[in-house]
């Protein structure tokens, strides 16, 4: 009888697609997965917040009661930043960090051998490689995430990542074409590619010329891959020649995730984010003259240390200025081991609450309005099968919009859609 596994994944795409590429691994070695009572669970955890800690501590807690006698492995940023304190939870096995996730598999058939505890950590400033994971089918049947890197060397001074992730290593290009291929021949048309800072892709390889634009270009010229869909962006690597030769491809998604964080320069620079308010207005101005119609989503922070009201003021108009088709916003939480967590001026939590508020309802708006502005367009649009709207089919278009249509489409089918009217926050259409 074949042994069970789950894996439990927290966080980001990229964590999602490292947990994806494990279970392959494990169905590989003749491994069954099982979502109750399983052999070995794996959790992948995330430490970008101390909520994130926390339900990483829950979900071991819960592995551990679904099975009492299950393996329990832990990998990921927070066992990476605190593995003193993951060790020591009561039921836990295996310890790895965020490099060495492809060896949790061998481990835990190690420790079905002789039940010893493993602790696996790998210090993330002395790796210097990509870890070797790779995925030929995912959850998502139409659209297919691919890590082309990891780490980040940017530092903001709220986040824990790059001592989770370590600096920017980048895959070779060679090992990207590859997966891209197999994708596409396994039926998937869009491709996002994605990393922890994703734009920094080819920082590290100090004897080649090839950066971001170098892997769009190759991952279009794939047969079957029809678009290609990048994750966050940072400003300033947003160029004219960069846009320009991503829409040359002619499968480059108009949807832009572009890191904001604050509408204030003096708490930009308190984030130590590299560009100020100026730069990005350039780049989103720059974004909308290549692609007309593009979708541009952002993350704020409100009540950084150090935020008065006035520097709320200036993100609220910012914001309304820029116009954003989506707004993430969250509340800053001190974060122990940064920077920020030791700075004076930290907001009181109700004026953190009315700032958010504030904010919400911009959101709101600019999303509204960006909708409202598709009515009449005619959108390419990605079907992947039924929509929640009953008799409805639904999928993405390429500037990140949910579509909704009444005529017959087939899911992983791509056509043009007009859009008739909005509904809440999607579009309703019809077929060209």
């Amino acid at each position: 009888m074949s042994k069970t596994f789950n894996i439990i994944t927290l966080g980001c795409k990229v964590n999602q697609y490292e947990s994806e590429a494990v279970e392959e691994i494990f169905k590989d070695r003749g491994f069954t997965k099982e979502q109750d009572g399983a052999d070995i669970y794996v959790i992948n955890t995330c430490t970008v917040t101390n909520m994130s800690d926390r339900k990483s501590r829950q979900m071991i807690s819960r592995a551990r009661k679904n099975n009492p006698d299950a393996i329990i492995a832990v990998m990921g940023c927070y066992s990476q930043v605190k593995p003193e304190e993951v060790s020591e939870i009561e039921g836990v096995d295996i310890v790895l960090g965020s490099r060495n996730k492809e060896e949790v598999v061998e481990l835990c058939e190690e420790m079905l051998a002789n039940k010893d505890h493993i602790d696996k950590f790998v210090e993330v400033s002395d790796s210097k490689e990509i870890e070797d994971l790779q995925i030929s089918n995912q959850s998502e049947m139409t659209r297919a995430y691919m890590k082309i890197q990891d780490g980040c060397n940017m530092y903001c001074s709220y986040c824990l990542i790059p001592y989770a992730r370590g600096n920017v290593v980048s895959r070779d290009m060679a090992s990207i074409i590859e997966e891209s291929k197999r994708l596409a021949q396994n039926g998937f048309k869009e491709i996002v590619l994605t990393g922890i800072h994703v734009a920094s892709y080819g920082l590290d390889f100090m004897d080649e010329d090839l950066s971001l634009i170098n892997v769009i270009e190759e991952v279009a010229k794939v047969d079957g891959i029809e678009r290609i869909r990048l994750s966050s962006m940072e400003p300033r690597h947003i160029t004219r020649d960069f846009l320009e030769r991503m829409k040359a491809t002619g499968k480059a998604c108009d949807h832009f995730h572009l890191s904001l964080q604050s509408g204030s320069d003096k708490v930009l620079k308190a984030m130590n984010r590299k560009y100020d308010t100026s730069t990005y207005k350039e780049k989103v101005d720059l974004i909308r003259e290549v692609f007309p119609n593009a979708g541009i989503t952002t993350d704020i922070i409100v009540g950084f240390p150090t935020e008065t009201d006035e520097d709320h003021r200036e993100t609220v108009e910012f914001v309304k200025d820029i116009k954003f088709s989506k707004t993430h916003l969250f509340k800053y939480s001190k974060r122990e081991g940064t920077r920020a967590s030791k700075m004076t001026g930290q907001v009181d939590g109700n004026v953190k609450k009315q700032r958010l508020k504030d904010l919400e309802q911009i959101e709101e708006a600019n999303k509204k309005d960006f909708l409202d502005k598709q009515v009449g367009k005619t959108l390419s649009v990605l079907f992947e099968g039924k929509s929640d709207l009953e008799g409805y089919k639904s999928g993405y278009s390429t500037n990140y919009l949910r579509v909704n249509t009444q005529d017959q489409v087939l899911s992983n089918e791509i056509r043009d859609v007009r859009i008739i009217d909005t509904l809440g926050e999607e579009l309703i259409g019809k077929l060209v």
